[in-house]
């Protein structure tokens, strides 16, 4: 079995700087591409940041120049958030892409932690 756990969410003022967390465990054989989505109460969830594993990273228009991913190793990644808006607001989800031991694709989603910017 295969999970991501995420951790580092809560309620900061605008302007302020949150860092999200996400590790995976379980019997993962590879993981090609770690992200992070988010999705605001009544919308879709929507691509934040995504990072491979050679280290190529992808923002959404939105977080460019305030948020960088990293890939910490091969089985955790963070997202530094830094000038958060009110609309930053959402629960975000870490996902990743990859093999398990068995060579069976997977793609995995954590639990969701709440960011919420206040103004």
């Amino acid at each position: 079995q295969v999970q991501l756990v995420e951790s580092g969410g809560g309620l900061v003022q605008a302007g302020g700087s949150l860092r999200l967390s996400c590790a995976a465990s379980g019997s993962w054989f590879s993981i090609n591409r770690m992200g992070w989505y988010r999705q605001a109460p009544g919308k879709q969830r929507d691509l934040v940041a995504v990072v491979t594993s050679g280290g190529s990273a992808n923002y959404a228009d939105s977080v460019k120049g305030r948020f960088t991913i990293s890939r910490d190793n091969a089985k955790n990644v963070s997202l530094q958030m830094n000038s958060l808006k009110p609309e930053d607001t959402a629960v975000y989800y870490c996902n990743a892409g990859g093999n398990s031991i068995s060579r069976r694709s997977l793609e995995v989603w954590g639990q969701g932690t709440l960011v919420t910017v206040s103004s």
